[in-house]
Formats: structure tokens, C-alpha cells, sequence
């Protein structure tokens, strides 16, 4: 009954499965072996792989240390109105994106508070306008820091995009020239490809290698620093706020 059962596909067994000796080689003999072409592109992929781990390490060092500085940040100044006390504890804190936020809006707090007490014009349009400037710096550096965590994830969302093609186009140029090669050869069996083909695929899998990492980690790092911006955006917010009541 088994012998019944299995006769339908006892072509299988019929079938060579003997492996071409040159496919027998480590997948980097096969990447010597191959077309300068796809050489060239294995090349490039390995170095954008490099420089892609090489952000990627870096950045969650960054993020990182931003993340634990930002959460002592936040512990001060949503518990206290003091904003003097609140600045000198911001200091030690250089890597929280928040309390550099904190610092410049203080530092132009400052500023605008010695010239209200100074202006011949009436207290309520002084303290208007000082606030308008006081936003407007606050705006600036939430920009300025919210480019400086997004900073090399370009890069990141380049190869994420890119890798994958240029992996294919590896991968397409030895196909082609192990078809070329197929004409020439004295026997015309799959055995005579199958070399040029497993050399090929190597840069569609090298460049999806590439590829994953970056994207997985690009869109990891996006919304991190949305999270930065959101807190920023709520530093601002209540900053303003305690601003116009010093004024």
C-alpha cells in the first residue's frame, strides 16, 4: 500500500541529485569566483553593511544616554516651578535633548526679563513681545536638536532602500553571464549554469543582508526621536507658560 502510495512520485527518485563539484566551495569561494562585476557589487554592499552597523551602534549609544538624562530631566521639571533650580540641575545633564531645551529657553528668559524691566513701552506689549522671542528661540533649538538625533538615519533609509537593488543587479549581471557562458559549452545541462547562477545569488543575499538591518533600525530610531520631539514639544508648552507669569 506504502509502495502504491509513493509510485506516483517515484520520478523524484529517478532525478540526479548529485551537486556540481564547483558549487561544493564555501559560499566565499563561490564570491572570489565570481564576475568582477559582482564583485564590485558584493564590495559596495559590504561596505554600506559596515557603515550601517557602524550608525546603527551609534546611535543607540546616543539615544541611550539622551533617554536616561531626558527621564532625570523630567523628574525636576515637572515636579518644581523654580526655574532657577531647575537650570542648575540641568546642567550636568548635556545629553538630554529636553534639558538643552530648557537651558536656552532660560538663557533667553533671562535676557527678555532685563529688558521688560528696562522698556519705555507699556508692561503687558513688553511682555508680549519678550514671549514671542522667548517661543521663537525655543522653536529653533527644538529644531536644532531634533536634526541632531535624526542625524545619519538618511543614511540608514539609503541603504535600506537601495541595498536590495543593487543586490538584484549583482545577481542579474551573473545570470546573464552564465547564459552567455551556456552557449559555448559543450553540454548544455544545468550543471554547466548552476555555478554562475549560485555566484549571482550571493549579491541578492548580501544585499538583503544589507538591507533588513537598516530598515529595522531606521524605523526603530524614527520613533525614538518622535518621542523626543513629543517631550520637547510638552517642555515647550509648559516653559511658555511659567515664562509669562515671570514676566
Amino acid at each position: 500500500m506504502i509502495g502504491h502510495f509513493l509510485s506516483p512520485f517515484s520520478w523524484l527518485l529517478a532525478v540526479q541529485t548529485e551537486v556540481p563539484a564547483s558549487l561544493t566551495g564555501s559560499v566565499f569561494t563561490l564570491a572570489a569566483n565570481s564576475d568582477l562585476v559582482v564583485q564590485f557589487v558584493l564590495f559596495l554592499l559590504l561596505a554600506s553593511s559596515i557603515v550601517s552597523w557602524t550608525i546603527i551602534f551609534t546611535k543607540v549609544y546616543q539615544l541611550q544616554a539622551a533617554r536616561k538624562a531626558s527621564t532625570r530631566f523630567a523628574s525636576l521639571f515637572w515636579d518644581t516651578e523654580d526655574l532657577s533650580s531647575i537650570h542648575t540641575a540641568s546642567l550636568s545633564l548635556r545629553t538630554s535633548p529636553t534639558a538643552a531645551l530648557f537651558r536656552t529657553g532660560y538663557q533667553a528668559l533671562q535676557k527678555e526679563s532685563r529688558k521688560t524691566a528696562t522698556a519705555s513701552e507699556p508692561l503687558v506689549a513688553s511682555a508680549q513681545l519678550s514671549l514671542s522671542t522667548i517661543e521663537q528661540t525655543l522653536r529653533r533649538t527644538q529644531q536644532e536638536q531634533e536634526e541632531l538625533l535624526g542625524r545619519r538615519l538618511l543614511h540608514l533609509a539609503t541603504i535600506s532602500s537601495a541595498a536590495p537593488f543593487v543586490g538584484l543587479f549583482g545577481t542579474v549581471w551573473g545570470i546573464m553571464n552564465a547564459f552567455r557562458g551556456l552557449s559555448s559549452a559543450q553540454v548544455s545541462s544545468i550543471q554547466a549554469v548552476a555555478p554562475g547562477i549560485a555566484e549571482a545569488l550571493i549579491a541578492t543575499a548580501v544585499g538583503l543582508a544589507a538591507a533588513i538591518p537598516a530598515v529595522v533600525a531606521y524605523n526603530y530610531f524614527a520613533s525614538r526621536v518622535q518621542e523626543f520631539a513629543d517631550a520637547m514639544e510638552s517642555v515647550t508648552t509648559r516653559f511658555l507658560l511659567l515664562a509669562q507669569r515671570h514676566l
